[in-house]
């Protein structure tokens, strides 16, 4: 219980003093890297400190190098955007759901740290902002994304969405599979109920997506077989082999 306060009251002052710091210097030096690497050295290694998580990490030699990435990763708990932040390249930035842009200082430093925030009820809205985070990509800006678009309750690898791969196949670099497992043991989803831990991330291989210019169904089915497989083989649940067919509109 004392944990659980203390984590609280120390994410809430850690992310606003860290953000103040943050919103600062990018309205001082927007382009400057140190904007980011505020959240990736200071406010990051800090929450997995109070949270009592232990990294453990494979794979850091698969990345590419001077090369922008689409880093694609299932998503257990909260405690994988730091756990991601710290041990991925300092040049990174997360999609997330644009609702995090309303709320004060964290929002106002994901949009002054260019941060993508993607509109997903509104479609027209979300291609929009996926075409400029293409651009951004292009421009050497490696990106996080959460395929599944939530947290998995119970740790299985849950069925991808189709908008981070077409960002990649658009932007025309590689995707970076990812396997995180553990941290939904540490902070299940939807609760405050922290269990200090371990943290396994295991980084494949590149896809070059070259070859999945018209096959993006395939390319995601790729991406997220690899992603179980590598779950798996750090102990987790792993998956459905398979993404599951969308049933067709107006199906019995």
């Amino acid at each position: 219980m004392l944990r659980n306060l203390f984590c609280v009251f120390f994410t809430a002052f850690w992310t606003v003093l860290w953000c103040i710091f943050g919103i600062g210097h990018a309205l001082l030096a927007r382009r400057s890297p140190f904007v980011t690497f505020l959240a990736s050295r200071a406010w990051s290694p800090g929450l997995l400190w109070a949270g009592g998580v232990q990294l453990r990490v494979e794979g850091l030699e698969n990345i590419p190098k001077n090369q922008a990435v689409v880093f694609a990763s299932n998503h257990q708990s909260t405690v994988d955007i730091p756990a991601l932040l710290s041990v991925l390249p300092l040049n990174v930035r997360f999609i997330a759901k644009h609702v995090l842009g309303y709320i004060p200082f964290l929002g106002w430093y994901l949009h002054l740290a260019g941060f993508i925030l993607i509109n997903r009820s509104s479609r027209p809205k979300a291609i929009q902002q996926l075409s400029r985070a293409a651009e951004r990509i292009r421009a050497g800006t490696s990106i996080i994304v959460f395929p599944e678009g939530t947290r998995s309750k119970t740790g299985e690898v849950l069925p991808f969405k189709k908008g981070a791969f077409m960002l990649a196949l658009k932007a025309g670099v590689p995707i970076c599979p990812i396997a995180i497992e553990g941290s939904c043991k540490l902070m299940p989803k939807n609760s405050w109920d922290i269990h200090p831990g371990p943290v396994h991330i295991k980084i494949g291989p590149p896809i070059y997506t070259v070859d999945y210019r018209d096959k993006p169904i395939e390319l995601v089915n790729h991406v997220r077989n690899l992603i179980i497989q590598q779950n798996v083989a750090l102990g987790g649940k792993g998956g459905l082999p398979k993404m599951p067919a969308r049933p067709k509109p107006n199906a019995p």
